[in-house]
């Protein structure tokens, strides 16, 4: 057995009730036929057309990973001009767009991301695909782009990363290294009116990746600012969209001045806890009832439907140790809790972080220290690992052939 391997067999063993994560079964709520393909026919999985490159790019050292900046040989594009056209995977390639291309000017854009791992048994595995296509074909109504069969999509990533399934590292006992994915949608329509592009583009594009914080479990801190506001009810907050994004960097970089790692968002007159940073974000305390609780912020809208957030919700409830709620919190609840020394840990958890523990809160011009327990968040990241990397049976792992 190698090391990497005793390593995470040995933390896994140490889990309470780690086998009621066996043959897990995620949420999965499929689109109504009505919403699923209104603008026609989907592409199909089994017409994609492969273009193999004739020169492989030299594998980078993990060493030298960061996130996000390496680049597999190649990618997966698929047209649409009113409908589907076949699709296509090819070498890696730039895109050409015109000056007045919709997604350059009023950003008709939306995108997902996934990871693929490289398991001990050196099997690939996706952690549950269908939950990040379902959610880009709502992603992709909300925008004005057409939709698509999430499914057919999927087999067209299956298709692209047994292509490139090399390009899948292997972890390592302190590092998870994994491939992250990025499947795109773009409106190309060179047109400068504000409606429906009448031509789009889907890619995906895939690369190697450690870990999102090269601190790994290390506790962050948070800049809780309520003049800083990243959803409101009846926006674009629950989809994933490029443009939730590029107005949150500027307050990225106001945190870090501050003396933080991320921003913790909160929002409305009661300033309720949102997201932190690009994270969905848990509160592990004990309530004003005496209950141990975790409680995360409900889907009302504002709050993006995270795959990872839905995976802690499913395991602490078939845990069954503690009560798992999705309400609000506030901030005022939340500086009493951590005062009267009833919070126990908070961690946020998202694709590219998987799980990361909250250690500060700067609030006011004041710091509050949350905890420095992990107890919660090191077990939820075991057995999410345990489930990508192989190590437990769970029919949120779908295999590449």
């Amino acid at each position: 057995m190698d090391t990497v391997r005793k390593s995470l067999l040995v933390s896994v063993r140490k889990l309470n009730h780690f086998s009621s994560v066996s043959r897990c079964v995620g949420t999965q709520t499929k689109p109504s036929q009505d919403d699923e393909i209104p603008d026609g026919r989907s592409f199909q999985a089994n017409d994609t057309m492969v273009y193999r490159t004739h020169r492989p790019q030299a594998k980078p050292s993990k060493d030298t990973l960061s996130f996000g900046t390496t680049f597999s040989d190649h990618m997966l594009t698929v047209e649409w001009e009113g409908q589907w056209s076949t699709p296509v995977i090819s070498p890696l390639k730039n895109l050409s767009l015109h000056p007045a291309a919709k997604t350059l000017q009023y950003c008709t854009q939306v995108f997902e991301g996934m990871k693929a791992f490289r398991g001990y048994d050196d099997k690939v595995r996706l952690f549950r695909p269908m939950n990040n296509m379902e959610r880009m074909v709502k992603s992709a109504e909300r925008a004005g782009l057409p939709t698509f069969d999430p499914e057919e999509l999927l087999g067209c990533v299956m298709k692209l990363l047994s292509l490139d399934k090399s390009w899948v590292p292997r972890a390592t006992p302190d590092m998870p290294y994994s491939a992250y994915l990025r499947p795109t949608m773009i409106g190309t329509e060179p047109a400068l009116g504000i409606d429906r592009p009448a031509s789009c583009l889907l890619y995906v594009i895939a690369g190697p990746v450690g870990p999102y914080f090269k601190t790994g479990m290390k506790p962050v801190s948070l800049l809780a600012d309520p003049k800083y506001v990243r959803a409101w009810p009846g926006g674009s907050g629950m989809y994933k969209m490029g443009a939730n994004y590029a107005p949150t960097i500027n307050i990225q970089k106001a945190a870090l001045q501050a003396g933080c790692q991320q921003v913790l968002w909160l929002h409305g007159d009661e300033q309720e806890i949102t997201e932190a940073g690009t994270m969905n974000l848990f509160l592990y305390w004990i309530n004003t009832d005496g209950e141990k609780e975790l409680v995360t912020a409900p889907l009302n809208g504002i709050i993006l439907p995270g795959v990872t957030r839905q995976s802690v919700l499913d395991l602490a409830n078939q845990w069954g140790e503690f009560k798992v709620t999705e309400r609000s919190v506030t901030m005022a609840e939340l500086v009493k809790g951590i005062e009267e020394n009833r919070v126990i840990e908070m961690f946020g958890s998202g694709t590219a972080v998987s799980i990361c523990p909250v250690g500060k809160i700067k609030y006011c011009d004041q710091w509050y220290t949350v905890s420095n327990q992990q107890k919660q968040a090191t077990r939820l990241f075991g057995q999410l690992t345990a489930i990508q990397y192989g190590e437990c049976p769970s029919d949120w792992a779908v295999e590449v052939d």
